[in-house]
């Protein structure tokens, strides 16, 4: 059965309900319905682009796909109908984004529409075969400080991390300082050793102090949205190294603020439920 795509002129995502309904898979997300989106947006911008096929082409999707395969097959499908060039098409896919918007605290469950270009980004943007032999990193860089004040580029940042991680990082400490809260949690969400959903980041899982620095400087962040980031980076450390982030807590705790506090109890929450002496101790200090 075929689809109608939509008659919009601008960039557009679909609507999302504010909370998945029982009975329901989050892989509906990524429906019918946005994937036309998806061609609908495409094609605005690159008239050579058969959003017919390729629609055709997403809906060959095993129906039993969870959400993160299925975006997994969308990019994968969006590289076949796309050019094979990589700056080519990122532009193509950048001028598709809605405009961003700061005042969201947080995405919601819309901004799951642009986890095809995550994927997209990190299967393709890393190898200079499918950049002309051009080293794509920088590109990529960019890509995803644009992507991520849509949708977290938390997922898509991990492979540069893995296989480029002091370069990822040089990247990251500018990005600390930058005036956008959704740019600021990309930094500490995208380095959380074992994010849900997300590849893990063996090295550092095992030597977690690279990244450090930005959860110290970011646990003072205007932005609840930055700091619970910070606190769920520390509790996914301290699951392999608990003195570590014991030590850095107790440092932090005699001169903390609410906010702090907060952030600190909440680091703790995995330990504290265990009974474990230093994480109850820290719950009670940071009252």
């Amino acid at each position: 059965m075929s689809v109608q795509l939509p008659s919009f002129t601008t960039a557009s995502i679909p609507n999302a309900p504010r909370a998945i309904a029982k009975g329901s898979s989050l892989a509906d997300l990524l429906n019918d319905n946005a994937i036309c989106f998806l061609a609908r947006n495409i094609e605005l911008v690159y008239g050579e682009f058969n959003s017919r096929q390729f629609v055709d082409a997403c809906r060959l999707a095993p129906s039993d796909l969870a959400l993160m395969a299925k975006g997994q097959f969308i990019a994968a499908t969006l590289h076949q109908f796309l050019p094979a060039h990589y700056q080519t098409t990122i532009d193509i896919l950048l001028r598709t984004l809605i405009d961003a918007d700061e005042s969201l605290e947080e995405f919601g469950l819309a901004g799951f529409y642009y986890l095809p270009y995550s994927f997209y980004i990190a299967n393709y943007g890393l190898d200079a075969k499918y950049n002309n032999g051009i080293d794509p990193f920088d590109l990529s860089m960019q890509a995803q400080y644009q992507l991520t004040q849509r949708f977290s580029a938390e997922f898509c940042i991990r492979p540069f991390l893995i296989t480029q991680q002091a370069r990822t990082l040089e990247t990251l400490n500018e990005w600390q300082f930058d005036s956008n809260r959704h740019i600021r949690r990309l930094v500490s969400e995208g380095t959380r050793p074992k994010l849900p959903w997300g590849k893990r980041l063996p090295a550092i899982i095992n030597d977690p102090t690279p990244i450090l620095p930005f959860l110290c400087h970011l646990k003072d962040d205007s932005s609840l949205y930055v700091r619970r980031s910070v606190a769920n980076s520390l509790g996914d450390i301290a699951k392999d190294h608990p003195e570590l982030v014991f030590d850095l807590l107790d440092s932090w705790v005699g001169s903390a603020n609410t906010e702090l506090k907060w952030l600190i109890r909440h680091a703790v929450r995995y330990y504290a439920k265990k009974d474990h002496a230093r994480a109850l101790a820290l719950r009670i200090a940071a009252k």
